[in-house]
């Protein structure tokens, strides 16, 4: 295979995954802000910092300040064209990734991403209102899913499969990551401090349905909703296909069938190890996300090792 054409499959798989994440990171602030008491303060600017994006915001916003309003957060995170890592611009770039390989994937898959790029682009506005943000993040994760099984049901199981599956495993490994980061920040100021551990598993509970992972954790954990089991889950457990561990396993199994790259299994090995010795305890009882950074760190490292190793060599 052509590296080119396995660099547009593997980042192909990676835009529709954060296509579907970003826009579950959206769903996380819309619950918390819709089962928070109107007296609670809710911070929607952590969510930009998150993503990665708050120098692009801070140029487009000079005065936008901290207390920023959540229409103006969401229209940056879902449809503002000049933020690279917005929905609205994911997935026009997996629509023009698939442009130039529409030959290398089913049709099914052409037809599916053009359907919802333009169902963005025709309906993105509405998600500004919160009481039309549900239906549109809802029928965007939905479109993102069918594709994912389109992918899933109807291609090879060659190499070029392979990349695909390389690429959505390190990118939902990194979304996983950053839902979490966003819902441990500092989205909430509670009224007492009695308040802020039920606030505090409230926005477990909402990083947890967000990732469609309650009904999951209940059946694993069996315990009521709190940060340590919470962050076990996401981070540790082998069975969930959105856990972080989960996901860095799939890569695992991925790199047997492809060309030996003794770079990517060390990088690869190396964030594996860092997220399994990871002491839920002591995260739960600390600020997350500094760990959470630490795992992006290393995932953007694993990255780089997978574009020297396999496309530019």
């Amino acid at each position: 295979m052509l590296s080119r054409v396995a660099d547009n499959l593997y980042w192909f798989s990676r835009y529709i995954r954060r296509a579907e994440n970003t826009a579950r990171l959206v769903g996380v602030g819309s619950m918390l802000q819709l089962d928070l008491p109107r007296s609670v303060r809710f911070t929607w600017r952590p969510m930009i910092d998150t993503v990665g994006a708050g120098e692009v915001f801070n140029a487009l916003h000079p005065d936008a300040g901290t207390d920023v309003a959540d229409a103006e957060v969401v229209r940056f995170l879902l449809l503002d064209e000049l933020n690279p890592s917005s929905l609205r611009v994911t997935l026009t770039q997996a629509r023009e990734i698939l442009r130039g390989i529409r030959d290398a994937l089913p049709q099914e898959v052409w037809e599916a991403v053009n359907d919802l790029h333009l169902y963005v682009g025709a309906s993105g506005e509405r998600a500004l209102q919160r009481r039309y943000r549900e239906e549109f993040i809802n029928r965007t994760v939905d479109g993102c899913l069918k594709v994912s099984g389109l992918l899933s049901a109807n291609v090879s199981r060659d190499i070029g499969y392979q990349f695909l599956r390389l690429g959505t495993g390190i990118e939902q490994a990194d979304m996983t990551t950053r839902i979490i980061d966003a819902g441990a920040s500092g989205l909430i100021t509670p009224r007492t401090e009695e308040d802020r551990e039920a606030f505090r598993n409230m926005q477990w509970m909402a990083v947890l349905r967000s990732l469609a992972a309650y009904q999951m954790y209940r059946r694993h954990i069996r315990q009521r909703v709190t940060g340590e089991h919470a962050l076990r889950f996401l981070l540790q457990n082998t069975e969930f296909p959105r856990s972080v561990q989960f996901c860095l396993t799939r890569a695992q199994h991925v790199l047997p069938t492809m060309p030996p790259r003794p770079s990517v299994d060390r990088h690869l090995n190396r964030v594996v190890g860092m997220t399994r010795n990871a002491d839920p305890v002591w995260l739960a009882a600390q600020n997350p996300a500094s760990f959470m950074d630490d795992i992006q760190t290393r995932l953007s490292d694993l990255h780089q090792a997978i574009v020297e190793g396999y496309f530019y060599n």
